[in-house]
C-alpha cells in the first residue's frame, strides 16, 4: 500500500514538474508615457498559495534597487480569465491564496531611465534590463520561460537579446529564471554587424554587435575594426572563448542622447548605454573591453559567494576587487594591446591606480575584501543620508586594478609570467568548469603559478589585508620613474566652495591625516580667515596660499554652526603620483624593464 501512495505522488510530481512553464506576453499601448503591459501566466503549479515578486537586484549589480516602485495595476486570474484573490504582502511581493493549476498576473510597468540596471519605455526604442521588469513566481526557478513582444507601431521591431531566438522573430525562450533575468532586451531600430571567430580546436562562434546610435557607415565600420581587435586579444589572455551557448555573443550598445551612460556584463550578451550627443566609438572602448572580458571573469570565473544569484536581496561578496578591479585593469590592458590606447594615456591611468592604493584611507586602512563587501551600499545604490565615504571605502574597482598592477609587475619579476598566467589558471579550473571558486582556492591558483610562500604572503599582505605596496619599487621595473607632481606644493586638505548662503564651506569630508582633519575642520565648517585674512571663495584660498610652503603653520577662523573657532593647521604636501618614462630623463632602459614593459604595449595576438 505504502509503495503504491509513493508511486502515486512520485506520479503527481512528475506531471506537475512536466507541465511548469512560465510565459510572459509583453505590449506597450501607452509607450508615450513610458508604460508597458506584461501578463505573466504559470501553469502546473501546486495548490499552496502562489507568491509572485518583483526583484530588489540585478545580476550585475550587488545593492538592492527596489523595481519594485514601478510596478502597479497589478491583478490576477485564472485559466479562464475569472479574476482572482489577490493580496499585496510587502511592496514588491504579491500573494494568491487559492487559485487552480495556472495563474495570470497582469502589471502595469513603468521606466524612463533607460541604462544597464533599469528601463526604459518609448514608442521608437524599448530598452529592458529583465529583473527592473518582470515579476516572477517564487519556487518556479526551474520552469522553461516563453517571452513575446508586440512593439508599439512606431517601433522598428529590431530585437537584439541573448534570449533564444524561435521561427517567430518576437518571441524568445529560456531554460529558466537565471538565464531569463540575466538577458537584457533592446527593441527599436538598431543596426547590427556580426562576424565568425574561432576557438583553438576550430569551433565557431558568432560575435554581434547590436547599436542603436546615430553613426555614420564610416563611424560604424571604425567601432566595428576597434571591437574586434579587443576580443582578439581578450581571447589571447585566456587562451580560448567562452563556449557560447547559443553559439553568439552580442554587445547590445546605445549610443545617443536618450540613455544613461552604463556598462553591464551578462552571459552571452552586455547592455552598454552612453549618453553621446555626437556619436565617437573611440569613447565607447573602454566599456567594450570592460564589459567584454567580464565574460569570461564574473560571468564563468564566478565567485561562490555569487552563486546562486539573489533576486530578492542585496549579493555580498569578498572577491569584487577581482571581480571587477582585475576586469578594469585588463580593460585598459586590452586597449593598450591593441594599439587603441597611448602609452601617455596608459601610464596616465597607473598612476591613477596608484593614487587609489596609495592615498585613500579606504586602501590604507581597509582591505579589499571589505571593499568588496561594501559593494550592497555603494554600487548604485541610493540613499540621502551623508555617509564617511571618503574615509572608509576605496573603490573595489580601482583597489583592485591597483593590486592587479602590483602582481603583475611581481610575477614578471619573480616569475617571468605576466598576470596572464593567474587569469589562464583561475579560467582553467573555475571558468572553464563553472566550478565557483573561494578566496582559499584563489590563494591554490596564484601559488600554482608562482610559489606557495608568495601566493600565502599575498593574499595575507594585500588581499586580506592593508599594507602599503612600495610602487615606485614597482614601477621602475618597467621603467618608470614614480614622481609626486605636486611636490612643494601647500596642502590643507579641503574641499571648499561657496554655497547658497553665499558662504565658502568646506563641502566634503576631510580625509583621515590631512592637515584639515588633524586640526579638526570638517564638512560645512564655514572658513572666515587664513591668518588675518578675510577669504570668501577658493580662489582667495589659493591666493593667500601661493607664498607659503609645506611644513609652516596658519591659522585659520572658522564658524562650526553658530559658533566662531580658531585653530592651526600645518600645511601638508600633497602625493599626486605621476610616471616619467625612464627615457626622458636620460635612464637607459634595459632589456628586462623593456620586456615587462612591452608586455603592457604589445598584442598577444601574433
Amino acid at each position: 500500500m505504502k509503495k503504491r501512495v509513493l508511486f502515486s505522488l512520485l506520479l503527481i510530481s512528475t506531471f506537475y514538474l512536466d507541465a511548469q512553464k512560465v510565459s510572459y506576453r509583453v505590449s506597450f499601448p501607452n509607450a508615450v508615457h513610458h508604460e508597458a503591459r506584461i501578463a505573466l501566466t504559470v501553469t502546473g503549479i501546486s495548490s499552496a498559495p502562489a507568491i509572485f515578486e518583483m526583484s530588489r537586484s540585478s545580476p550585475g549589480r550587488y545593492a538592492t534597487h527596489e523595481f519594485g516602485k514601478n510596478v502597479y495595476q497589478v491583478s490576477a486570474s485564472d485559466a479562464s480569465g475569472a479574476p482572482l484573490t489577490l493580496k499585496k504582502v510587502s511592496g514588491d511581493r504579491y500573494e494568491v491564496p487559492k487559485h487552480g493549476s495556472a495563474i495570470t498576473i497582469t502589471y502595469t510597468l513603468f521606466g524612463n531611465y533607460a541604462d544597464g540596471t533599469y528601463v526604459g519605455i518609448d514608442p521608437e526604442s524599448i530598452h529592458l534590463n529583465m529583473p527592473g521588469a518582470f515579476m516572477w513566481m517564487k519556487g518556479m526557478d526551474e520552469a522553461p520561460i516563453e517571452i513575446s513582444f508586440d512593439p508599439p507601431g512606431e517601433n522598428k521591431g529590431i530585437i537584439a537579446t541573448q534570449l533564444v531566438p524561435t521561427n517567430d522573430p518576437h518571441r524568445f525562450t529560456a531554460p529558466g529564471l537565471q538565464y531569463f533575468m540575466d538577458s537584457p532586451t533592446k527593441i527599436g531600430d538598431l543596426a547590427f554587424r556580426s562576424w565568425q571567430i574561432h576557438n583553438p580546436d576550430g569551433k565557431a562562434f558568432t560575435m554581434r554587435i547590436a547599436l542603436e546610435a546615430d553613426a555614420s557607415k564610416e563611424q560604424f565600420d571604425e567601432l566595428e575594426t576597434a571591437v574586434r581587435k579587443i576580443v582578439s586579444e581578450a581571447q589571447a589572455v585566456y587562451g580560448e572563448f567562452p563556449n557560447y551557448d547559443h553559439g553568439m555573443y552580442t554587445f547590445i550598445a546605445s549610443a545617443n542622447p536618450y540613455v544613461h551612460g552604463d556598462g553591464m556584463e551578462h552571459r552571452n550578451s552586455t547592455m552598454i548605454t552612453q549618453t553621446m550627443f555626437s556619436f565617437s566609438a573611440r569613447n565607447l572602448l573602454e566599456v567594450f573591453a570592460h564589459e567584454y572580458f567580464h565574460n569570461w571573469n564574473v560571468e564563468r570565473i564566478r565567485p561562490k559567494t555569487l552563486e546562486p544569484f539573489q533576486f530578492d536581496k542585496a549579493n555580498m561578496s569578498n572577491e569584487l576587487w577581482f571581480a571587477e578591479g582585475f576586469t578594469q585593469y585588463y580593460g585598459n590592458l586590452l586597449l593598450a594591446r591593441s594599439g587603441l590606447s597611448a602609452e601617455s594615456n596608459y601610464i596616465y591611468g597607473l598612476a591613477y591606480l596608484i593614487n587609489a592604493k596609495e592615498n585613500t584611507p579606504g586602501a590604507q586602512l581597509y582591505s579589499p575584501v571589505q571593499a568588496s563587501n561594501h559593494a550592497v551600499f555603494v554600487d548604485a545604490g541610493v540613499s540621502i543620508d551623508k555617509t564617511n565615504y571618503p574615509n572608509m571605502f576605496t573603490s573595489y574597482y580601482t583597489y583592485g586594478a591597483a593590486i592587479a598592477l602590483a602582481l603583475d609587475i611581481e610575477m614578471q619579476t619573480r616569475f617571468h609570467k605576466t598576470l596572464d598566467a593567474y587569469m589562464k589558471a583561475m579560467w582553467q579550473r573555475f571558468g572553464k568548469t563553472e566550478i565557483p571558486y573561494t578566496l582559499a582556492s584563489m590563494q591554490d591558483a596564484l601559488a600554482s603559478v608562482t610559489d606557495n610562500q608568495f601566493a600565502a604572503d599575498f593574499f595575507q599582505k594585500y588581499i586580506l589585508g592593508h599594507s602599503a605596496i612600495d610602487y615606485g619599487h614597482l614601477m621602475s621595473q618597467a621603467g618608470y620613474d614614480l614622481e609626486n607632481s605636486s611636490a612643494g606644493k601647500p596642502y590643507l586638505g579641503m574641499n571648499t566652495g561657496v554655497n547658497r548662503m553665499n558662504h565658502l564651506v568646506i563641502l566634503s569630508n576631510t580625509l583621515i591625516g590631512s592637515p584639515a582633519y588633524q586640526a579638526g575642520l570638517d564638512v560645512d565648517d564655514e572658513i572666515l580667515k587664513m591668518d588675518d585674512t578675510p577669504v570668501k571663495s577658493s580662489a582667495d584660498i589659493n591666493e593667500y596660499l601661493k607664498d607659503k610652503k609645506p611644513g609652516a603653520t596658519i591659522e585659520i577662523s572658522f564658524r562650526h554652526r553658530d559658533t566662531e573657532k580658531k585653530t592651526k593647521l600645518n600645511i601638508g604636501e600633497k602625493n599626486t603620483p605621476v610616471l616619467v618614462p625612464f627615457e626622458k630623463e636620460g635612464k637607459t632602459l634595459s632589456a628586462e624593464r623593456k620586456r615587462i614593459r612591452d608586455s603592457w604595449f604589445q598584442s598577444n595576438t601574433h
